[in-house]
């Protein structure tokens, strides 16, 4: 014979499957927009390490691109007084390997 509280129990575990069957669409649109959330926010993360790392590389560029642009400048690409930067550079890189000697 049964007893009632296993008849309850099996009443219960069927009433919380049809209740979670009913509520499906709520609960995983919930579920569904808080995934979005949380993946944005690592896309964004990613995307702002991205951006510092090219800004870091493209600044680099940028000032080789400035000191290197010599072109086709009389006389032999020195103009605009890239030759000067470029000596001016080369000597305080100088300057400070001998001063730590």
């Amino acid at each position: 014979m049964q007893t009632r509280s296993s008849n309850t129990s099996g009443s219960t575990t069927i009433l919380i499957a049809i209740i979670i069957l009913l509520t499906f669409p709520l609960w995983i649109g919930i579920l569904g927009g808080l995934f979005g959330i949380v993946m944005g926010i690592f896309g964004a993360v990613i995307g702002v390490f991205a951006a510092v790392f090219g800004s870091i590389f493209g600044l680099i560029g940028s000032l080789f691109g400035w000191v290197f642009d010599w072109g086709w400048h009389f006389p032999f690409g020195f103009g605009e007084h890239k030759f000067l930067t470029v000596f001016i550079i080369v000597l305080v890189i100088v300057l400070i390997a001998k001063s730590k000697r």
